[in-house]
């Protein structure tokens, strides 16, 4: 079994013209069952090692209070560069584990403006649940083309309450609607974590979405008041985390109409500028 975790950054629901979070971003890490033990036990080492032994009670790791300008909640204070080489240091076990990223990413402006005629069972104008249903084709496409014929994928997300019927909608019409040849079928499971703090992958997917969505604002020209240090900091972020991205381009679903989806799932999808890595020296 395969557990994908899902976290997201940048929620507005219906808003789409939120200038503090132009982009959205649904997405997070891949783990196999027999590997999560190990995963946790270093990031717990290394919260353990910045804090030198002393791990604030209730500790939770969140990306904002980690990454915000002088640092807030259990942060607050800290220094910054402390505070970046942790989220490099925590960023580097995607490698050293090693995991798989997997991501969908809008730029709201781009969906307000595109129009799509397909039908489907939920609002193509609310971006977590667009990502979403992208999510359960791209996460199928995977375990089924790439980690053999017997592995099966589960679906964990942090709870949203506000779009829990839905996605419960949308997961039922993938499972089970028709035609029956376009069921997803290599997803058996979906489930809530029942306490994030107490679920280490979905606070390492909040820190792998908090810092793509950072930069993929700056690639798109909406941080332009970030300095250049900042800009260099999440683009090496970024690099850290694409380096475990095993599919670059979206995959395509299929069906009658679905090219008119596929169409507009391309055509919004918030992404890097063309050699970004050569631009930042990386």
């Amino acid at each position: 079994m395969h557990f994908f975790y899902l976290d997201e950054s940048g929620c507005t629901g219906h808003d789409l013209e939120n200038e503090e979070q132009p982009i959205f971003i649904l997405g997070g890490v891949s783990v196999r069952d027999k590997g999560w033990n190990a995963t946790q036990e270093q990031l717990a080492s290394i919260i353990y090692n910045y804090f030198e032994g002393s791990i604030p009670e209730g500790f939770e790791l969140h990306s904002e209070d980690l990454l915000s300008p002088t640092g807030d909640g259990f942060f607050s204070g800290h220094d910054r560069t402390k505070r970046n080489n942790l989220a490099k240091s925590i960023l580097n076990l995607l490698s050293a584990r090693p995991h798989a990223v997997h991501y969908y990413a809008i730029d709201k402006a781009k969906l307000a403006s595109e129009t799509c005629s397909v039908d489907v069972c939920y609002d193509l104008k609310i971006p977590y649940l667009v990502s979403y249903d992208y999510l359960i084709t791209h996460i199928n496409w995977l375990v089924k083309r790439k980690l053999g014929i017997t592995a099966r994928g589960m679906l964990i997300l942090d709870t949203k309450e506000q779009f829990q019927s839905h996605i419960e909608t949308i997961t039922s019409k993938r499972r089970f609607g028709k035609p029956i040849t376009q069921r997803v079928k290599w997803i058996v499971e979906f489930s809530y974590p029942v306490d994030s703090h107490k679920n280490p992958m979905i606070q390492l997917s909040d820190i792998v979405v908090f810092c793509t969505r950072k930069f993929l604002e700056i690639e798109g020209g909406y941080r332009s008041d970030y300095s250049s240090e900042a800009k260099q900091f999440y683009a090496e972020c970024y690099a850290l985390i694409h380096d475990r991205i095993p599919r670059s381009t979206l995959v395509q679903r299929q069906g009658r109409n679905m090219a008119n989806l596929n169409s507009f799932l391309n055509a919004i999808q918030a992404k890097p500028t063309y050699r970004w890595k050569s631009k930042y020296g990386l």
